[in-house]
C-alpha cells in the first residue's frame, strides 16, 4: 500500500438508535492489515419529525472500540439527549481532534452523519486482526423506520500520530474548589495532548478550573472556550430549525469543554484544582498521542501524502502553535 485506501468492513442495519429506549450494541468484525489511520462510522436514519433535536453525536452515549485486545477508543458521555437542542458532545470532541472528523447533513427526518475516529496503529499481516465495538445509543424522541450504520477503515501509511481516547476518571463534586486526580493509562506510550471534561447535564456549573502543570491560577471557563477556538465560533453542528443547507456555529458546548494540553508527558498522572458551582459528578477523559511509523508496502503508487496529525489538529482550531508535536 503507498496511499490512502477506504475498505467497508461492516454494514447492517439493526445497530442503529430506537425510540424504544437506550440500546446498546456489541459486535466483532475481522480486520484487514495495515496502517488504520482512522475508524469511520456512517449512520443513516429516516425517522419521524423531531427524533433529534439537534446533531445526531447527542445520541451516543458511549462507543469502545477495541483491536487486537487493546482498548484504542474508550468514549463515555457525561449525557447523551436527543432533546438537547445544542450540539453533542461526541461530536465535539472529534472535531476539538481535528477539523470536520463529526459532520452531518441537516434534516429532520432523513440523517446522515458521519464520525471520523482518530486511531493510528499499524494491524500486523502475520494473523487475522478483529475489531470489537460497544456502541450504546439514547433513545430517540420519535420513531426510526429504517436506518444503516457503515463501519470503514482507512489505511493511511503517512499517518504520523497513534490516537488513544483513554477511560475517563469521575468525580463527584461538592459546590466548592476540591482536587482531582485524572488517572493517566499505564504501560501507554506517549504523551497528552488535551483533556476533555464532561458535566453529567447540559449545563457547565463551573466557575474555573487549574490544571496545576500549566497554570498558576485558576482559569475561567470562558478563558479555556478562547484558548481552544470555541469562542471563535469553533463549535459548528446540525440544527435543521436553523439551516437545511449548512452548519450551525456555536460558541460552546453545553456541560462540556476540551482543554488542549500542548503535549503533556505521562511521568504522572493529571493534578487539577476544579472550582465547581453546584454539587455535580463530571468525567475527565485524556486524550493520547504517540508517533507511530506506518512503512509502505509494495504495489500502485500514490504521489501526493496525506499527511495526519491528530496531535497538531488539536491546536489548529486554537490560537496557539507549537513545533514537534507528537
Amino acid at each position: 500500500m503507498s496511499g490512502v485506501r477506504y475498505t467497508l468492513i461492516e454494514s447492517n442495519t439493526n445497530d442503529i438508535p430506537s425510540n424504544s429506549g437506550a440500546l446498546t450494541y456489541n459486535r466483532g468484525i475481522n480486520l484487514p492489515s495495515g496502517p488504520i489511520d482512522e475508524i469511520v462510522m456512517r449512520v443513516t436514519l429516516t425517522t419521524s419529525a423531531s427524533s433529534i433535536l439537534a446533531d445526531m453525536s447527542n445520541a451516543v452515549n458511549s462507543l469502545r472500540i477495541i483491536i487486537n485486545g487493546a482498548t484504542v477508543h474508550d468514549f463515555r458521555a457525561g449525557y447523551a439527549a436527543t432533546d438537547n437542542n445544542g450540539p453533542g458532545l461526541y461530536g465535539y470532541l472529534l472535531n476539538s481532534l481535528g477539523a470536520g472528523r463529526f459532520v452531518e447533513l441537516p434534516n429532520d427526518t432523513a440523517k446522515v452523519a458521519i464520525f471520523r475516529i482518530p486511531i493510528g496503529l499499524q494491524v500486523p499481516a502475520q494473523a487475522v486482526s478483529r475489531l470489537e465495538y460497544t456502541l450504546s445509543w439514547a433513545a430517540l424522541q420519535s420513531a426510526a423506520s429504517a436506518g444503516t450504520i457503515d463501519w470503514y477503515v482507512r489505511y493511511n501509511p503517512n499517518m504520523q500520530t497513534q490516537t488513544t481516547v483513554s477511560a475517563a476518571t469521575s468525580f463527584n463534586h461538592a459546590a466548592s474548589e476540591e482536587q482531582v486526580v485524572v488517572r493517566l493509562p499505564q504501560r501507554t506510550a506517549g504523551v497528552v495532548s488535551g483533556l476533555f471534561v464532561q458535566n453529567d447535564s447540559a449545563a457547565d456549573q463551573l466557575n474555573g478550573i487549574r490544571l496545576l502543570s500549566q497554570s498558576d491560577y485558576s482559569l475561567p471557563l470562558d478563558m479555556y472556550q478562547a484558548f481552544n477556538g470555541d469562542m471563535y465560533n469553533g463549535v459548528l453542528y446540525a440544527d435543521d430549525d436553523a439551516s437545511t443547507t449548512q452548519l450551525t456555529f456555536a460558541q460552546q458546548v453545553a456541560g462540556g469543554l476540551f482543554i488542549p494540553t500542548f503535549g503533556l508527558s505521562m511521568d504522572s498522572d493529571l493534578v487539577l484544582q476544579v472550582n465547581s458551582s453546584a454539587v455535580t459528578t463530571r468525567t475527565y477523559t485524556p486524550i493520547i498521542t504517540a508517533p507511530v511509523n506506518a512503512q509502505a508496502q509494495g504495489g500502485q503508487r500514490q504521489t501526493q501524502a496525506v499527511v495526519t496529525n491528530v496531535a497538531k489538529g488539536v491546536l489548529d482550531a486554537t490560537t496557539e502553535t507549537a513545533a514537534g508535536s507528537q
